[in-house]
């Protein structure tokens, strides 16, 4: 059973009606981006309760403490109380820093995620983690809590550009890639424009779900979703910094999985074909990028702050095999400098 209740349908206005007249909430506080503002929150205003939005700007790069506090002083000066409930509208930033914020207002306020891209979907609106950025270090800040319902409704991928649906499609590949073989290959012979969201959508949060579910906090077996996370993340956060290089979060993890896949290769879990299997397929949907060698040397430091990391050892999520996740597998410095360098060969 999962620990929020998650609705996927294509009628958000009934399954989100039913749930608010289900309950009485003092007060409903929206927190919206420029973007979900103008594009989704039309889709719900009609038939929403009297309520306030909290808006703030768009972008991994607006997830920080600054933020947050323009959203405490919000929920501040319309008093919201301990009876109210947050809803937030956006992508995995709102989700994971509204959620964040909601969490710590007054000890915790209860809160519902509706999100409305493909990569919250399927990954950040799902699972109970929280958080936001510190010190140029993804989700350094955060904690563990779980809404009291997740609203997924593929109409607000209609609303999304190519590039953030394929942003979005890197959890679907890492989560097949990880648990279930049998829908790596379907996958392989697919298309973006040729899948059927709905039931994408729903067989990779039933994988999360599953995982998260016997292991809500991250002790052991949920590691394995980190799986292209521990160079990916490291990617993200370096090009951060660089505006005409800033990359989009699945497009970082992208690159993550593919050279993950090679350190999996390497240590014998998976054969060179495999590997190469991977990479191949990836870079069907991925555009290639060059990292610079004095890039990687700054990318490698990062991984020092994963979250994973036990006594000093950057410890990874890799593949025992296509289809099977492992976690705990320590990774050297070396390894991870040419599992980029293998991406870069890749032709």
């Amino acid at each position: 059973m999962s620990l929020s209740k998650i609705f996927i349908e294509n009628n958000i206005e009934k399954t989100l009606t039913e749930f608010l007249n289900a309950h009485q909430f003092s007060q409903i506080a929206i927190i919206v981006d420029e973007n979900t503002k103008e594009f989704c929150y039309p889709l719900l205003k009609g038939f929403l309760p009297t309520h306030f939005l909290i808006s703030v700007k768009s972008g991994e790069v607006e997830k920080n403490l600054n933020t947050c506090t323009h959203i405490w002083n919000e929920m501040t000066a319309h008093a919201l109380d301990r009876k109210s409930l947050v809803i937030n509208l956006g992508g995995g930033v709102i989700g994971d820093m509204g959620g964040f914020c909601a969490s710590t207002y007054k000890r915790g306020v209860a809160f519902v995620q509706i999100p409305t891209t493909l990569l919250s979907m399927v990954d950040a609106s799902v699972g109970g983690k929280l958080g936001i950025d510190f010190e140029g270090f993804k989700n350094h800040i955060g904690v563990f809590n779980h809404p009291l319902a997740v609203f997924i409704d593929p109409i607000f991928l209609k609303t999304l550009d190519s590039r953030e649906l394929r942003s979005g499609f890197a959890e679907v590949i890492k989560h097949s890639l990880i648990a279930d073989y049998e829908h790596w290959k379907f996958l392989k012979i697919k298309d973006l424009s040729s899948l059927d969201w709905l039931s994408v959508i729903k067989h990779s949060i039933n994988i999360k779900s599953a995982v998260v579910d016997q292991d809500p906090n991250e002790n052991g077996l949920r590691k394995i979703l980190n799986f292209g996370h521990t160079i990916g993340h490291a990617i993200e956060s370096h090009f951060l910094e660089i505006p005409n290089k800033r990359l989009l979060h699945g497009e970082a993890i992208a690159i993550g999985m593919i050279a993950e896949a090679w350190i999996a290769m390497k240590k014998g879990f998976i054969t060179t074909d495999e590997c190469k299997e991977i990479s191949n397929y990836i870079l069907t949907t991925f555009e290639k990028l060059h990292i610079e060698n004095d890039e990687i040397k700054q990318i490698i430091p990062l991984t020092l702050q994963d979250k994973k990391n036990q006594n000093g050892e950057v410890q990874f999520a890799l593949l025992e095999a296509i289809g099977r996740g492992n976690y705990e597998q320590g990774v050297s410095e070396k390894e991870m400098i040419e599992a980029l360098n293998y991406y870069n060969s890749i032709n």
